[in-house]
């Protein structure tokens, strides 16, 4: 296997890690935990599965890691397009990386106010809230590493142009849901999952194109 598909595969397979832990994490335990509006369910059931809860905030930070591991993969095979735009999109993951540290502190204090009896559940209840935000928010850092990666598989070659036009959508994709989030909150819900439509086709595409192609073949030799 020629180097530039080894760090595909790499890639692919940091980036497949990435998602079962991002995915488990918010979706598996955060989302059955966390009561919009209901102090007391929130905390009861942050006490009723303390353990997962806290396996949530580990599976986070290897998350973290893992995103800075696929931002270098990616780096190392694409920075022969645009020294530039790779760093440029090193630079977006590890800020990205950056606030999924930072924001855990909220799921922390909520753990911490949950089963602390010194502590409120409402406490509890709003850093969950918080941290929600904080998920959001993020996405702007998660969309801003597509748009240099978009154009690097554009510009490349080692990836088809409509793939690289499809992350790109995506990227703008995340930047805009936390703009209809907090600025249009009276939006309907459908909005938001139809921006979402772009960044999945874009990021799953890109997953499973590094994990089963690797790159095209013939590629320029990595240096």
């Amino acid at each position: 296997m020629t180097e530039p598909k080894a760090l595909a595969r790499t890639a692919g397979l940091l980036y497949l890690l990435l998602v079962v832990l991002g995915t488990w994490a918010e979706l598996f335990v955060r989302d059955s935990v966390h009561v919009p509006g209901d102090p007391t369910a929130s905390a009861a059931n942050i006490v009723a599965h303390e353990a997962l809860f806290r396996w949530s905030l580990a599976a986070d930070v290897l998350m973290a890691v893992t995103f800075v591991l696929l931002g270098l993969s990616l780096q190392r095979l694409l920075h022969h397009v645009d020294e530039r735009a790779a760093t440029a999109l090193l630079v977006f993951v590890a800020v990205g990386a950056g606030t999924i540290l930072l924001n855990l502190a909220f799921q922390a204090g909520a753990l911490r106010a949950a089963t602390d009896p010194a502590l409120s559940d409402g406490l509890a209840l709003l850093l969950l809230d918080l941290h929600g935000y904080g998920y959001t928010l993020g996405g702007v850092f998660f969309g801003l590493w597509l748009l240099p990666m978009g154009y690097l598989a554009l510009r490349s070659g080692l990836f088809p142009k409509p793939l690289g036009v499809l992350v790109v959508a995506g990227g703008v994709a995340w930047i805009a849901d936390p703009l209809i989030a907090f600025a249009l909150p009276a939006a309907p819900a459908v909005l938001r999952d139809v921006v979402s439509v772009p960044t999945s086709l874009g990021e799953f595409g890109l997953l499973l194109y590094l994990l089963v192609r690797g790159v095209r073949t013939p590629v320029p030799a990595c240096t």
